[in-house]
């Protein structure tokens, strides 16, 4: 047997695997580092987390011994002198205006560089702009690129497990910043960053990463105020400890907050969420659902009006000509996955709410015996259902005496705009009041009569689509001919 390969359209190409096996076994070019996932089993996750050993919990007689020392010092030292700064140090003006600008190119080292361009790779950008990003990713002081990338990959990759980094089912402030002052008790799960150790810019960041963090980090936010307006204390204190601060527990609302405050607009699966909060205090990473959803797209906000300075920033980028190639998911996929969301809300709202018997449930009846029970209560039929109307009688709106006229004979036509032509909510009242089917006196041709307005669109999943439902299906248009209603015979309704 022979298979033809066809490639994909070129709008797919991006997304789709290669269609024709490779003859050869991939190589790497030479000189390359492995990619270090290249040779993980198909169950990776479940192997590790059945064969690697946790360390152990952290009790009151060990915790000392758990501290991640240097994080702990860079965490506490460093909002110490910002609350010492503020008590002792007078701000001005200039220095307040200098200190939310640098936190913001600081801020966007991390969210346009280490993260959407670096970790996510979902723009290119030039060498100029690769060497300001990690300058001013520098400036935050939250590891290097290569080290920041690897664990956010991981954090990606098994998010919400064991092997993720800061997983968010270990609580609140776990995944804010407790992850980083403990010795984590499982190593994270494989990541590969070959490609960021091919990366020029990295490597160099990487190499000189503590002179950078000096540098960018304090010594130009303290040079910067004292030789422009003579402020070397503000300079320090304000754009440098105190902003660092803010650029700090700005990323790490990202790993918290951004998995416990919104919305799941785009998938519910894990627990990254949408909102505006999130967006306002991590400089647009706040839509969180969509980026894990889609993260190869270089945007957190797909509304215009929707707050993502980082994405405003690489726009602006690309029409300077220093970025090009931003990556967007197709449309129709985001649109999906809103549809199914959608589709959810309402599938809930479906099952919380009470609906006319099955037809299959109903008990079919003759002619005859309608008749006869009709005697003792108010029956009246109308597109084959027989409906008992005793509840609405003295509640119809047009009057009893419309309802009495009917009671054991057929209001069909008097009830589809005989007399009135009825409202949906009206027929969707009047299904609530089913209680047996006429045999062979369902027609054909009559199913809009037959399903009630508000069950003609229905939210089904997938497994459920063969059952039966309310409607009456082609199989049962002759009730009772042939089939199980047959042998039912007459029932009291």
């Amino acid at each position: 047997m022979s298979s033809v390969y066809k490639s994909p359209p070129p709008e797919m190409a991006a997304y789709s695997p290669p269609l024709t096996p490779p003859s050869k076994p991939a190589r790497m070019p030479k000189g390359d580092p492995e990619p270090i996932d290249l040779h993980v089993p198909d169950n990776y996750v479940q192997h590790t987390l059945r064969t690697q050993k946790e360390l152990p919990p952290i009790t009151w007689s060990n915790w000392w011994r758990e501290l991640q020392y240097l994080t702990v010092a860079i965490l506490t030292i460093t909002p110490t002198l910002a609350l010492y700064g503020v008590c002792t140090t007078t701000l001005r003006w200039e220095t307040a205006l200098f200190s939310v600008f640098y936190y913001y190119v600081t801020g966007l080292g991390i969210t346009a560089g280490y993260h959407r361009l670096w970790a996510h790779r979902s723009y290119n950008a030039s060498r100029p702009l690769q060497y300001f990003l990690a300058l001013a990713g520098s400036g935050a002081v939250e590891g290097s690129i290569k080290w920041w990338s690897r664990g956010h990959r991981a954090h990606h990759r098994y998010t919400d497990t064991d092997l993720d980094p800061y997983s968010a089912h270990y609580g609140f402030w776990w995944s804010h910043i407790g992850w980083m002052l403990v010795k984590p008790r499982r190593k994270p799960g494989v990541a590969d960053v070959s490609d960021l150790s091919r990366n020029e810019v990295v490597r160099w960041q990487h190499r000189w990463y503590v002179w950078l963090i000096l540098g960018m980090g304090f010594a130009l936010p303290t040079l910067v105020p004292g030789l422009g307006w003579g402020d070397w204390r503000g300079g320090f204190f304000f754009a440098g400890a105190l902003r660092l601060t803010f650029v700090h527990h700005s990323t790490f609302c990202v790993n918290s907050l951004a998995h416990w405050l919104g919305s799941t607009p785009f998938d519910d699966k894990h627990t990254p969420r949408d909102h505006v909060v999130t967006a306002l205090v991590t400089i647009g990473e706040g839509y969180h659902n969509f980026h894990h959803q889609f993260p190869m797209d270089f945007r957190n906000a797909i509304k215009w009006y929707q707050y993502d300075p980082t994405k405003w920033f690489i726009m602006a980028c690309r029409a300077a000509g220093l970025a090009s190639h931003l990556k967007t998911f197709p449309d129709n996929e985001v649109r999906k996955g809103q549809l199914t969301m959608q589709l959810k809300k309402l599938r809930r709202t479906q099952e919380r709410l009470e609906w006319a018997p099955d037809s299959n449930e109903l008990p079919v009846v003759t002619w005859e015996s309608f008749q006869e029970q009709s005697a003792k209560r108010p029956l009246i039929l109308i597109a084959g259902f027989i409906h008992d109307v005793a509840a609405f009688l003295d509640e119809h709106p047009g009057g009893r005496h419309l309802l009495v006229k009917y009671i054991g004979k057929d209001a069909t036509t008097a009830f589809f705009g005989g007399v009135y032509d009825h409202s949906n909510a009206a027929h969707n009242l009047l299904s609530m009041h089913r209680v047996g089917i006429l045999q062979h006196g369902y027609r054909q041709g009559a199913d809009d009569r037959a399903v009630p307005p508000a069950q003609r669109l229905r939210i089904a999943r997938y497994n459920e689509m063969g059952a039966s439902s309310t409607a009456v299906s082609d199989a049962e248009t002759v009730v009772g001919e042939g089939g199980e209603r047959e042998g039912k015979g007459e029932k009291d309704v």
